[in-house]
This record gives structure tokens, sequence and C-alpha cells, in this order.
């Protein structure tokens, strides 16, 4: 995926992550591809619950796209067909903006 990111998309420099995402990984990235992860962690018992500013507005998108009758189930055959999917979906939304 980082190769497949680097070929693609040369203007990223930091990554968000999980909290799953730890250690070996992330030097292992940062070496090889030159990307600088950063590892959201969430407290909730000192603060009560409050989203997370980034992690929000990707799973706000998530929720957008699973509106799509064709993305809200495993439908498609092929990745490539999935992909497809997805990108109509991200024209649309991004369409009914206009």
């Amino acid at each position: 995926l980082m190769r497949v990111l680097k070929e693609l998309c040369s203007g990223v420099k930091v990554i968000l992550a999980d909290g799953g995402y730890r250690r070996e990984l992330i030097e292992n990235i940062k070496n090889k591809f030159g990307y600088i992860i950063q590892v959201v962690i969430s407290s909730y018992k000192e603060q009560g619950f409050r989203p997370i500013h980034k992690r929000w507005i990707v799973e706000r998108t998530f929720s957008w796209l699973d509106n799509n009758r064709r993305l809200c189930r495993n439908y498609e055959l092929t990745f490539d067909s999935a992909e497809e999917m997805v990108k109509i979906a991200a024209i649309r939304l991004l369409l009914n903006k206009i």
C-alpha cells in the first residue's frame, strides 16, 4: 500500500493512524518510504467522550459513502469494481455539494 501511495500521491507527508500501529511498523515505513505516521490515541477516562477531530472527518466520510446501496454490503466480486464504485460514490457526493 505504501508503494502505491508513493507513486500516486507524492504530496502526502503525514499519515494518521489508529492506536494499533506502533514501534517497528512506524519505523519501517519512515525508513523505507519517508512518511511520518502520527498515531491518534484518545483518552476517554480523563475528559469524557469527545470525538477526535481528524478521525471524526474520516468516519463521517465513510458514513456518507455507506449511504450508497452498492457500498453498504460487499456486492463487488473484484477489487477493481469495488474501487470504481467508491469513486462513483465520491463523485456523487461532490456533485451534490455544488
